[in-house]
């Protein structure tokens, strides 16, 4: 199941806004070559890209650190080692 942040993400039409990132030259021309070549009509959406799939990780990475702090808590409350493994296995298929 797609949390509500991601089934944002998923909207074509969400709102945008303008930033300015200094960003070295050569990193620019890199991206202007890579981007065809990954099939995308510009370096721009190259470097969305980027930033989209590093922001996932992330939102990942800690996300699952929260819910590893919450299983060792319960580990110290004597919460048995088969209900947190069933647990986690069913959060993970959400």
């Amino acid at each position: 199941m797609l949390s509500d942040r991601m089934k944002k993400r998923l909207v074509k039409d969400r709102p945008m806004t303008t930033i300015t990132l200094r960003i070295p030259v050569d990193v620019v021309e890199s991206l202007k070559e890579i981007a065809p070549q990954k099939g995308l009509s510009g370096y721009q959406t190259l470097l969305k890209l980027y930033i989209s799939e590093g922001l996932r990780h992330d939102e990942e990475k800690y996300a699952g650190s929260s819910v590893a702090r919450l299983i060792e808590a319960l580990k110290k409350l004597g919460v048995p080692d088969d209900v947190l493994a069933e647990a986690s296995r069913e959060h993970e298929a959400a």
